[in-house]
């Protein structure tokens, strides 16, 4: 095993080639300059101000975008908004009464769906095209910053205004290239939607998710079939990458120890994938919990986490998710940058931990095949952190 000083040497140096731009990616950016240049028609004019917002990303991204959005539909109140979204998180955005139409796309890239072949992500965007135009729309924001397929959409569909990021890839088909910016993502999508409402303060931008009181219903109900009438704490241990969670003997630590401590039950979250992760979780504690991990939706998750004392979690986005219903968080950081993607709030409210090794923020969250041995960063986050920190949240909201 290589000594830190070695593994941090090691890993800077293996991030710094993965964030170069590869030979085929300069050779695609030539062809991307080339296609933004061609004299595609433009739709005509409509009486109606209709504004596409394209956002390919899962739950999180999704929810750090609509503070943005929704101070559009503030400016532009007889505007028609239509979200394109993927499928994966269609059900966050349609729950806010700011978008009129949500419409979802398997975006490349984003999806789980194998490519069938390379012509196969180009022939989408024909067809998605097509049915853009037919639509007819005004403008379109493009909220990922280097999604320059989205952009190529809006262009082929012949969107006359076309608002994102100036990026290499990106720009050539935009109409307005606005200087990209490291910062949260939330600031991000904010500095789109300036270019046609004015500047947003970022006191002014709030997250908040609605929750429905049938889902507040189906909880109460589930919770009292497992025996659970007092005060609880939830857990979201998963996430997309391996290289983003916590050891499951730790989660159970502090699972109990919360339980004592907080006089609460503790409740696992998470998808049908994650079902075996908290069984594992569960099978070193010495407490009860109860296990929603695979029966949630998106709106029964969230009114869970408007009655919980406290959500702790990987970096994922349920995290954020708790924080848009009001609810104090604990979030485990590793590769991804908190700067960009911590919980927006206070942060008394909801607090970050991370390891202090000196690789990370990597930005990397796809190490495939190597070891996870060489990426400690969550896992080097101590018990005793995060039982502070949760501890610390619940008595400021308290």
């Amino acid at each position: 095993m290589l000594d830190r000083e070695a593994l941090v040497l090691r890993n800077r140096a293996m991030a710094a080639a993965f964030h170069a731009t590869p030979t085929k990616h300069r050779v695609r950016r030539l062809a991307l300059s080339t296609i933004g240049h061609l004299p595609i028609p433009k739709q005509k004019p409509r009486d109606q101000e209709r504004i596409l917002l394209i956002r390919p990303d899962h739950v999180g991204d999704v929810l750090l975008t609509t503070p943005a959005i929704q101070a559009l539909r503030r400016a532009r109140p007889t505007a028609e908004l239509h979200a394109l979204v993927g499928h994966w998180s269609a059900d966050v955005i349609a729950n806010f009464d700011d978008i009129d139409y949500v419409l979802t796309l398997p975006f490349p890239g984003f999806t789980r769906q194998t490519k069938l072949n390379w012509r196969s992500p180009y022939e989408l965007l024909l067809a998605s095209a097509s049915n853009l135009r037919r639509i007819g729309y005004s403008s379109a924001i493009i909220f990922r910053p280097d999604h320059w397929w989205g952009a190529m959409l809006a262009q082929v569909a012949g969107i006359p205004v076309r608002i994102g990021y100036d990026l290499p890839d990106v720009a050539p088909f935009l109409t307005e290239a606005i200087p990209h910016e490291y910062q949260h993502a939330v600031l991000q999508s904010a500095r789109l939607v300036e270019r046609m409402i004015g500047a947003l303060p970022a006191e002014s931008l709030t997250l908040r998710y609605p929750v429905a009181e049938a889902d507040r219903s189906w909880v109460a109900g589930y919770l009292s079939e497992w025996g659970v009438e007092e005060r609880i704490f939830a857990i979201h241990p998963g996430a997309g990458q391996w290289v983003k969670r916590w050891d499951d003997a730790k989660w159970a630590s502090v699972a109990d120890t919360l339980c004592d401590q907080l006089e609460a039950t503790v409740v696992f979250t998470g998808g049908d994938h994650e079902v075996a992760l908290v069984r594992s979780i569960i099978s070193h504690m010495q407490h009860r919990a109860c296990v929603m991990a695979g029966d949630t939706g998106i709106g029964s998750l969230a009114a869970l986490y408007e009655r919980a004392l406290v959500v702790l979690g990987a970096d994922s986005g349920p995290l954020h998710l708790a924080a848009a219903v009001g609810t104090p968080t604990v979030t485990l950081f590793g590769p991804a940058d908190p700067v960009e993607f911590r919980q927006w709030g206070s942060p008394d409210k909801h607090i970050v931990l991370t390891s202090n090794i000196g690789c990370r923020p990597c930005r990397i969250l796809d190490w495939g095949g190597d070891d996870p041995a060489h990426h400690p960063c969550v896992r080097e986050i101590p018990v005793g952190s995060v039982l502070e920190a949760a501890r610390r949240v619940v008595n400021v909201s308290g």
